[in-house]
Parts: C-alpha cells; sequence; structure tokens
C-alpha cells in the first residue's frame, strides 16, 4: 500500500488549498481512506474520512463546512478541499487508510488504527 500526499503550500488567511491523496497497492474503493493533520506540539488529528462501505464523508467539527473530501476512482486519487483557511490550520497534512478502519458511523477514529500513512505535505496559513 502506497500514499502520496500533494497540493500543500502557503496561502493567505481566507484562501483555499487542494490536497491530493493518490493510492495504490489496494483496490481504490476496498479501505476507508483518511485524513489527519498534526501541528508542532500537538496531537495528530483526524479531519475526515470517506468510508469504504457507502462512500459517506465524515468531518471533524473543526473543518466541517470549510473542508470537503471527495474522490475519484479512475484516478486512484481522494482530495481534501480547504476553504476560508485559517493560520490554526497551519500543520502536516496527512492521508491514511487500514482495511480495518470503517469510517462509516464514527468518523476517522485514533490515528493509532490506521497502518498506512502518506509522507505528509505541509500546509502553512499566513495571517
Amino acid at each position: 500500500v502506497q500514499l502520496v500526499e500533494s497540493g500543500g503550500g502557503l496561502v493567505q488567511a481566507g484562501g483555499s488549498l487542494r490536497l491530493s491523496c493518490a493510492a495504490s497497492g489496494f483496490t481504490f474503493g476496498d479501505y476507508a481512506i483518511s485524513w489527519f493533520r498534526q501541528a508542532p506540539g500537538k496531537e495528530r488529528e483526524g479531519l475526515s474520512c470517506i468510508s469504504d462501505s457507502d462512500g459517506s464523508t465524515y468531518y471533524a467539527d473543526s473543518v466541517k463546512g470549510r473542508f470537503t473530501t471527495s474522490s475519484d476512482n479512475a484516478k486512484n486519487t481522494v482530495y481534501l478541499q480547504m476553504n476560508s483557511l485559517k493560520p490554526e490550520d497551519t500543520a502536516v497534512y496527512y492521508c491514511a487508510t487500514d482495511p480495518w478502519v470503517d469510517c462509516s458511523n464514527s468518523g476517522p477514529g485514533p490515528h493509532e488504527d490506521y497502518d498506512y500513512w502518506g509522507q505528509g505535505t505541509q500546509v502553512t496559513v499566513s495571517s
């Protein structure tokens, strides 16, 4: 299993970025895929996920209404569209997957549940 994130960068507050997570090594759609972030000195935070069982999506309260996750099965890619960015969104963003994670009812769950991670992409939001 391999996950490769891209799309991070520097943006002003109020701006937008779209992150991509290209997946390989498994049948795309068979596993839930989640997005996490980690700011310096803070724990890794689950932001969103797309369920493999029903395609439903989940968002943490901190990003609900601003971030949207979607998938393109033809490209084996999951996206995280981030709008109305705030300085507190500054972090390294990761996508993750695991065959045993089911986020359809309870969201992405703890990061310890995931065995497969991308390398991360830095997002910096300036004020």
